[in-house]
């Protein structure tokens, strides 16, 4: 099979997925009301493109949540199966264009740090404007040994480095397994530093877990990436009273992340407790309430807002199913705790089927873990955390333009501060 001719098997699968989105009575109503959230309900053709391609590759419907291509897939009504699960594995990232090719781009991906030929799906002529050294904002797949891009939502300017960084360390927080996805040699990476931190930890700890307040969190687990002793004893948890309650600095809310996770745990308003735990497998977690969800199999009405607890650690997503089998193997009533608040009957693996399936069908290293072994995080970390250079002063007396710059720059003034 030729390129042109998986090109073209490719763009008919893509046109019966929109078919799909049309005749499909339960997909048809999702999409309707997706154009009319987004306001592009009377959008032309050619702009639904735009809106489309998101919608497939991003729309999960129904209680169970299911991924529209997955329903599509379940229908049948395609014209080649191979090119449909191909679909699935599409990788949406941040791209630097390294070099336009004749029918496609060379792309360094800023999240897995790995390079790519990509041939595109429609002619290069649709890309007048993007040039070499620009990022790009972009999905692609592979199918028989070929990668495509077969979506570009964004393209920004090579000056604009530090925002695709930050684009790239954003999908990184909101999906930490996009660093190692087709990358074994950083999953390697990731191995290797976990074996390494989980042994420090040990010698550093004598255990992999240590429970303490949203107050000392941050110290902790500073004085253990920096390899410092640390004095354990006024650092411990000691809350009076277990109660679970909403922490706004917790949200996962990308616009403030970076610039809140300099100021840790310790930033925030109200004292809670914490557990810096490391996991064998996964890394390094710091897992809010742990001690307060713990004491909900221990007496759960010693605890305020009890459910609130747990519906928190089932529903959230940094939450992994090894710290819950964790309490289980702890307690032994945790499920008829867990049955009787939400009133189920669930066995443990149902809850983990309903609750963590993203972590049983996936291997999922820790968040933390994850940016440490990021480069583009160590380079928009080292940016944030830099001193700020103080501006330079106003000149008090009058400086021709074509006369040194009084900053001390070495430049004639019109070319520096009076620019």
């Amino acid at each position: 099979m030729t390129i042109i001719d998986k090109i073209n098997e490719i763009n008919e699968v893509v046109k019966d997925i929109f078919d799909f989105t049309q005749t499909n009575e339960t997909v048809k109503e999702d999409f309707d009301e997706y154009l009319s959230t987004i306001g592009a309900k009377n959008i032309s053709l050619n702009q639904m493109e735009k809106v489309f391609l998101p919608y497939i590759f991003e729309r999960n419907i129904g209680k169970n949540h299911k991924p529209v291509l997955e329903m599509f897939i379940e229908e049948g009504k395609y014209k080649n199966k191979e090119v449909a699960e191909s679909l699935l594995r599409t990788q949406a990232s941040i791209f630097e264009i390294k070099r336009i090719l004749k029918n496609g781009f060379e792309l360094l991906n800023l999240i897995n740090e790995k390079t790519y030929t990509v041939l595109s799906l429609t002619k290069m002529t649709s890309f007048r404007g993007v040039y070499a050294g620009q990022y790009i904002a972009a999905r692609i797949f592979e199918f028989r040994g070929e990668y495509y891009v077969i979506e570009i939502s964004s393209v920004l300017s090579h000056s604009q480095k530090e925002d695709a960084m930050r684009y790239a360390v954003m999908k990184l927080v909101q999906n930490p397994k996009l660093l190692y996805l087709d990358n074994p040699q950083k999953e390697e990476e990731i191995k290797s530093t976990i074996s390494e931190m989980y042994e420090k930890f040990i010698k550093t700890f004598g255990k992999d877990i240590i429970l303490t307040t949203n107050k000392h969190a941050d110290d902790i687990i500073g004085a253990f990436n920096d390899g410092e002793e640390i004095d354990l004893s006024d650092k411990l948890s000691n809350i009076e009273q277990y109660k679970f309650f909403h922490v706004k600095e917790l949200d996962n809310n990308y616009s403030n992340f970076l610039e809140n996770s300099l100021g840790g745990f310790s930033s925030h308003s109200e004292t809670y407790d914490v557990a810096v735990i490391f996991d064998k497998e996964k890394g390094l977690y710091a897992i809010p309430f742990y001690e307060t969800f713990t004491k909900i199999f221990e007496n759960k009405d010693s605890v305020e807002n009890y459910k609130g607890c747990i519906e928190y650690f089932l529903s959230n997503d940094s939450i992994p199913d090894t710290i819950l089998s964790r309490v289980k193997d702890a307690y032994p009533n945790f499920m008829d705790i867990i049955n009787e608040t939400l009133e189920t009957s669930y066995t443990f693996e149902d809850l983990m089927k309903e609750y963590k399936s993203e972590y049983l069908n996936n291997r999922i290293y820790s968040s933390a873990t994850v940016l440490y072994c990021s480069g583009a995080f160590s380079q928009v970390f080292d940016i944030i955390s830099a001193p700020k250079p103080e501006p330079a002063a106003a000149p008090t007396a009058k400086v021709g333009r074509n006369d040194p710059c009084p900053c001390g720059s070495g430049k004639k003034y019109k070319n520096c501060c009076g620019g």
